[in-house]
């Protein structure tokens, strides 16, 4: 065989072995896109915690809905335990807090903030393999992937209702900014 046989075959053995392992490195697609949505929804969320006043923060539409607060420590108490439960094996969720009623508006954001940053670990840890592991969850088995999905969904379900909370008191949402 000539060295250009030789050589031709190295090169094409070569590139067949280190092929899986450099897609293996890259970053799954769809992570890469949530992460981009998950700064802006965190950026979005947070500036309607600001935009209510701390005299509305105990608001509640109904007496069978969470208020102000409690939708905005919900939010933050089901990132932290579903990131620190189902994606992350180092972080702990914080203790939930059942005295809402002592909780100041600012903690109450750098609690969601904290939460928040928690959520995009998540994003920025999880590989490819790991995003297709399966979990236990009370739902029955789900895939990493579809937990990080689920804590897109869930806290979008929130923040609707916050945007409802501010125009009822007549304040006007931020922008939407949904990508």
């Amino acid at each position: 065989m000539s060295s250009l046989k030789i050589s031709v075959c190295l090169i094409t053995a070569l590139f067949f072995f280190f092929k899986p392992v450099c897609y293996a490195q890259q970053k799954d697609s769809l992570t890469s896109q949530l992460e981009i949505k998950w700064k802006n929804a965190m950026t979005y969320t947070l500036k309607m915690a600001e935009l209510m006043p701390e005299d509305f923060y105990d608001f509640k539409p109904t007496d069978e809905v969470m208020s102000f607060k409690e939708q905005l420590l919900h939010i933050a108490q089901n990132i932290q335990w579903l990131s620190s439960s189902y994606l992350l094996s180092n972080e702990k969720a914080k203790q939930k807090n059942n005295d809402l009623t002592r909780i100041a508006k600012p903690v109450v954001i750098q609690q969601l903030k904290e939460a928040y940053d928690m959520g995009l670990l998540a994003h920025q840890s999880l590989s490819p393999t790991q995003l297709e592991e399966t979990v236990s969850f009370f739902a029955g088995p789900k895939t990493k992937r579809q937990i990080l999905i689920l804590l897109h969904d869930h806290q979008t379900h929130h923040v609707g209702q916050i945007i409802v909370y501010l125009r009822l008191k007549g304040i006007k949402p931020p922008a939407y900014v949904g990508w």
